[in-house]
């Protein structure tokens, strides 16, 4: 029999016990957004309750429609709501930080000595543990957003239009938000917001931050404090922009990923090419082969998938020689870092500047509506992104015109089974898995 759920809501949690979370997230941040999105609702909505559903899938909403990383977005947004603008800078940084140091660490391992089998065997046991959280994620947002016939047409909608018609993301959340608009005023009842404490009988209590909780004075919307955060931000921008001049690779870098981190719609792999084409094509920061292995390594390491722009970045710095031949990793450390912050510096402005306006529409249903619409939207795009991450590691050497050609990987599809069983039926920690699974790739890969 399960326990009653709590009548009372969370102490208020310290600053610093926030910063330990934010810190241990950015370490277990695997399974890409929507991996992420799922570990973070496990933990902050069913577990420590510091924010409902509702607020939760609120927040998730408004960085759907951003471009960026939508997981290190809502990171912001959540650690903003509990301590304000330091607590949201805290709560993003950490949640990169980790997987900055570990792939400047990989990568100047795979430039120094060119031998990553090791990392090869970890991560043949990372992507099926990749598809299963994907496809598990999709349950858990769908269990708890399609609660009507609407939209669950509008889940099954999105999900052909990517599939079978390779619609672009942007443009399903476009008429996503449309039809919600129209749909909140001929239906509203079709699109209320999802997501309360008693949806789908499962309760967890109130929570800190919840449906009816009256907004702490630092996320009203004023005019004259979004204002400053633009000025502010644009004079960060350009100050570090300043300072790059007298490297010019390191300020052209500065430029393209600020322009990538502006066109990053539909995730990392939407913005994959626009990045392959800069990196290999225009500037000639690595090669053609260099930027697949830079996405395999991004792919073992925590944080979003767009952190493979530290591996374009730390790979031209060494190229380029930015300090000379005696400097090389010093040149990587810098190309790295400075591609990662011109890729997520505009997440902070668009959360920090734009939350109090979103925190505005809350429970207004001609905002809300369309959010809702998106969110049904989405849970058909992560079943379209489960599908292709399974193509690709259940089938390993197929092509888009031979979709099924090679060898089906069934150790792999056998792997993800188990995970998926793990998490669905004996509600196994992700990052448990994760570590399992990295065992296995491992086990497999020097025993082949």
């Amino acid at each position: 029999m399960n326990p009653s759920p709590p009548l009372t809501p969370p102490p208020h949690p310290s600053f610093w016990e926030a910063f330990r979370y934010w810190l241990r997230l950015g370490f277990i941040s695997f399974g890409g957004p929507a991996g992420q999105i799922a570990v973070m609702h496990q933990e902050l909505v069913e577990k420590r309750r510091w924010i409902s559903e509702e607020r939760f899938l609120h927040a998730l909403n408004y960085c759907m429609l951003l471009p960026g990383p939508e997981a290190q977005q809502l990171t912001i947004y959540i650690g903003w709501l509990l301590h304000r603008t330091w607590g949201g800078i805290v709560a993003g940084t950490l949640f990169v930080l980790p997987s900055l140091l570990i792939l400047i660490a990989l990568t100047y391992l795979y430039l120094a000595f060119g031998d990553v089998r090791w990392v090869q065997g970890l991560f043949t046991g990372i992507k099926p543990a990749v598809v299963a959280v994907v496809l598990f994620a999709a349950w858990r947002i769908g269990s708890r957003t399609l609660k009507n016939r609407v939209l669950w047409g509008l889940a099954i909608a999105s999900f052909l239009a990517i599939f079978v018609l390779h619609v672009p993301f942007p443009m399903i959340v476009l008429a996503a938000a449309i039809l919600g608009a129209i749909g909140g005023k001929i239906a509203p009842e079709a699109f209320k917001g999802g997501g309360g404490h008693g949806a789908h009988g499962k309760s967890y209590g109130p929570a800190l931050i919840d449906h009816n909780t009256p907004p702490p004075e630092h996320v009203r919307f004023k005019p004259v404090r979004m204002a400053v955060m633009v000025i502010g931000f644009l004079a960060l921008w350009g100050l570090i922009m300043l300072l790059l001049v007298p490297n010019p690779t390191l300020h052209t870098m500065g430029m393209f990923f600020t322009k990538a981190a502006l066109v990053t719609f539909g995730g990392a792999y939407a913005v994959l090419p626009y990045v392959y084409q800069g990196g290999v094509e225009t500037y000639g920061w690595l090669t053609g082969a260099q930027m697949v292995d830079g996405l395999a390594l991004g792919e073992t390491t925590p944080g979003p998938l767009i952190m493979v722009v530290a591996f374009v970045g730390f790979i031209g710095g060494w190229t380029k020689e930015l300090f000379g031949p005696e400097a090389l990793l010093s040149a990587g450390i810098a190309g790295a870092s400075v591609a990662t912050l011109f890729t997520f510096l505009p997440s902070y402005l668009f959360i920090l500047a734009g939350g109090p306006l979103i925190e505005a529409t809350h429970g207004d249903l001609k905002f809300t509506a369309p959010l809702t619409a998106i969110t049904a939207a989405v849970v058909g795009v992560v079943v379209n992104l489960a599908i292709f991450f399974a193509w690709h590691v259940f089938w390993p050497h197929a092509t888009e015109a031979a979709p099924f050609s090679g060898s089906f990987a069934a150790i792999q599809a056998i792997i993800a089974l188990a995970a998926f069983i793990a998490l669905f039926r004996y509600k196994q920690e992700i990052m448990r898995i994760i570590l399992v699974c990295m065992v296995l790739g491992l086990i497999q890969v020097y025993l082949s």
